[in-house]
């Protein structure tokens, strides 16, 4: 199953398979259509919300004025979309 603290697209295929009695590349296909749809919704700037699991989300980062550590020298830094994830309650209290 999954090495160390990882688990991979591949492993959570293979529970797919044992658990709903379908090949690993139709459970494959499937996470990666998931993982896709979450995407290409982000960048059409809609929200996903998986009951259980949390909400996906963009979140618009102001620009902004930053220091280089190294000469001190002021740096813009442009802003930018970032993804966002916020756990459902059910989440959090499961992993309390």
């Amino acid at each position: 199953m999954a090495k160390g603290n990882i688990v991979k697209v591949k492993d959570l295929a293979q529970k797919m398979v044992d658990k709903f009695n379908m090949t690993k590349k139709e459970a494959n296909e499937v996470l990666v259509w998931l993982v896709q749809e979450i995407t290409n919704n982000l960048k059409q700037g809609v929200q996903v919300k998986i009951v259980g699991l949390g909400t996906f989300k963009v979140r618009e980062r102001k620009a902004r004025t930053a220091i280089n550590p190294k000469t001190g020298e002021k740096i813009e830094v442009p802003g930018k979309r970032v993804p966002r994830f916020t756990p459902a309650k059910d989440l959090k209290e499961a992993i309390k």
